[in-house]
């Protein structure tokens, strides 16, 4: 029995590849170089355009227009405007949009094992936050409880660790246990590389407020898998 094909309101962003692969699918989805990363940045709620093009710094407005067009086209954003007195618009990813989070988790995980990974690139505070989400080991984190607040880039996140799970938000930091204030690399220097807090600190790049020995642990929860063997 021939299928017939649906139509909708909803239009994909580029060329398809004609394919019932759901995976291929996806491709037709958000394929689009930068399309995924504007997701990301949304992962942690809406943001301006401006905010956006800070984030993600190789990317022309001219092409994240085209991106953020392409993504409300498929229903995986939507744009509104916030009441006064912000009144401005800003780009928030859609219920179905916020499900392409395990997406992210999935591929991050899978190609940090790649020996062409390199970790002293950019990275933006949404992704450091996001990679805590997805590289978090409850098991090392066994009776570790915590409130762990973040200064980057003029944004205040924060991270709450118990009864081995984790939250990774874009909120306010009174009452942290421990406070990091820098920027997303250095953090991910001490967390993902192993530099000592002590070493960022006297270079200027990361200042630790709070309990030293809560800050020490943190930094110790996110373990990346092991390099494929060549």
């Amino acid at each position: 029995m021939k299928l017939e094909k649906t139509t909708n309101a909803y239009s994909l962003p580029g060329r398809s590849y004609d394919d019932a692969c759901g995976a291929a699918h996806a491709l037709d989805l958000v394929g689009e170089r930068w399309a995924l990363l504007v997701m990301r940045e949304l992962m942690l709620g809406p943001l301006r355009f401006s905010d956006l093009r800070a984030a993600l710094p190789g990317i022309s407005a001219n092409v994240l227009t085209q991106r953020l067009e392409g993504l409300e086209g498929i229903g995986a954003l939507v744009r509104r405007r916030l009441p006064p007195p912000g009144a401005v618009q800003v780009y928030e990813l859609t219920p179905w949009g916020y499900e392409a989070e395990p997406i992210l988790q999935a591929l991050g995980r899978w190609a940090t094992r790649s020996p062409m990974h390199d970790p002293t690139l950019p990275l933006s505070p949404v992704s450091l936050m996001l990679s805590f989400r997805t590289m978090f080991d409850p098991v090392r984190a066994d009776g570790f409880e915590a409130r762990i607040g973040f200064r980057l880039g003029g944004e205040d996140y924060m991270v709450r660790i118990g009864k081995g799970r984790i939250e990774a938000a874009r909120a306010p930091i009174e009452n942290a246990d421990a406070v990091f204030t820098g920027t997303a690399p250095a953090v991910a220097g001490a967390v993902y590389a192993g530099v000592p807090l002590a070493v960022l600190e006297a270079d200027g790049a990361l200042e630790v407020d709070g309990y030293r020995t809560i800050a020490n642990r943190f930094v110790t929860l996110f373990p990346l898998p092991p390099k494929i063997q060549t």
